[in-house]
């Protein structure tokens, strides 16, 4: 098997380059570190890059970006592969809003120039798209919402296990990273159903995990955690603090790639996250580290939400388990924690 892997320095991709080696596949990734320049120092992650090409013989890296159209269709014209799954992305919100064709043109451009390249050079190829959740907009912040102590919670029983694939994607705010992941998203199922490839988006909810670069614009736990080991004041924007995601580790998210490879549909989309059950609010993501690390987290509130943010995201993985019934999540919400503790005290103390 010869898998094509972008962002593959990233957290999920560099989850996906791990897991396929160990399965014994011939990896190729693709990434030119532009989260260094989207986000700075904090970033960089070629560390990343370069513990995979130590670790892994069968790992062989390309410096690409994906928006060059004639470097990607030559890449797959080369390489030919059975398999890719595509990580690579523009993912802040607001970054988004002051660098709005750097979003469109990898979000959308670069998915785009993927689908095609795979069309023409390797149609039979699997192809995994990760979308977002922001493809929904802020149009989860209408269905009706209860205050609890430490979070907000669905008051309707029709979500009760979250929102499942059918919910509405139109008519609402997305910002414009969404807007861009939207077009995407819309792409990857139009290559399915109208050119019958076999490919999927997954919509990620919070996707997290020790190898993720956390930045206060993207990498909520990471960032989260990272800043409570260095003392650092982490800013939370509106909605009380009480806003919540569902989280889901890396390894869970490549372990349901590894199912959808064995098999494949087409034009598929999954919201792929923690669940119910991997839940948590920012101001109990604050008590959850503090316990772990012994420090107070060091916070400030301020009264504005981010733009088409979620006051409360929780993914429905009916249709995931249905389809894939061998799948479900192993990593529960402790572990998560843990595993990002460690491995961010670890760097700090290098």
């Amino acid at each position: 098997m010869k898998l094509l892997v972008t962002g593959s320095s990233g957290l999920i991709g560099s989850e996906v380059v791990d897991y396929f080696c160990q399965q014994g596949w011939q990896v190729h990734g693709v990434d030119n570190n532009m989260r260094a320049d989207f986000f700075g120092p904090q970033g960089d992650t070629r560390w990343n890059q370069e513990r995979l090409k130590a670790k892994h013989a069968a790992f062989h890296h390309h410096e690409l970006d994906i928006r060059d159209r004639k470097a990607v269709l030559d890449c797959l014209a080369t390489l030919q592969p059975t398999h890719v799954v595509h990580t690579a992305a523009q993912p802040s919100h607001d970054l988004a809003a002051s660098r709005p064709f750097d979003d469109f043109d990898t979000n959308a451009v670069g998915t785009l120039n993927l689908l095609e390249a795979t069309r023409l050079h390797a149609p039979a190829a699997v192809f995994i798209h990760m979308s977002t959740n922001k493809v929904y907009g802020d149009r989860p912040n209408t269905i009706r919402l209860k205050e609890l102590s430490t979070r907000w919670d669905y008051d309707d029983a029709a979500y009760e296990n979250g929102i499942t694939e059918s919910f509405p994607i139109d008519q609402s705010k997305h910002s414009l990273f969404g807007a861009s992941k939207v077009a995407a998203d819309v792409m990857v199922q139009e290559y399915g159903r109208y050119f019958g490839m076999k490919c999927c988006a997954l919509r990620g909810g919070c996707l997290t995990g020790p190898n993720h670069s956390g930045v206060e614009l993207h990498g909520f736990l990471s960032y989260l955690i990272k800043c409570n080991l260095s003392g650092r004041k982490y800013n939370v924007f509106g909605y009380k603090g009480k806003q919540v995601r569902d989280n889901i580790h890396s390894l869970d998210v490549v372990k349901f790639m590894h199912a959808f490879f064995e098999n494949p549909r087409c034009g598929e989309v999954y919201n792929i996250g923690g669940g119910r059950a991997n839940s948590v609010s920012i101001l109990e993501a604050f008590d959850r580290i503090a316990v772990l690390s012994g420090k107070a987290m060091q916070w400030e509130y301020v009264d504005k939400n981010r733009e088409g943010d979620h006051i409360c995201y929780l993914s429905d993985l009916s249709k995931m388990k249905a389809h894939y019934p061998g799948w479900n999540i192993t990593k529960n919400l402790e572990a998560v924690f843990e595993e990002i503790y460690r491995a961010t005290l670890a760097g700090l103390q290098q």
